[in-house]
């Protein structure tokens, strides 16, 4: 278990990423590479939340 201790930190931080990703992307109509590439950025936010957040939200791992 001691590998998971630290997972909610990790979910933190990553769901902070992933907010300010989303408002520098609502924020960038004047710049539409920095749309294109906060969105893109936004994809591998995801991945990380199926990988951590996803864990955590379905309670999948055993005391």
């Amino acid at each position: 278990m001691e590998n998971f201790s630290n997972l909610n930190v990790i979910n933190d931080k990553i769901l902070k990423i992933k907010q300010l990703l989303t408002e520098l992307e609502a924020e960038a109509e004047q710049f539409p590479a920095l749309s294109r590439n906060s969105k893109r950025a936004l994809v591998s936010i995801k991945m990380l939340e199926l990988n951590i957040s996803d864990i955590l939200a379905f309670d999948l791992i055993e005391s």
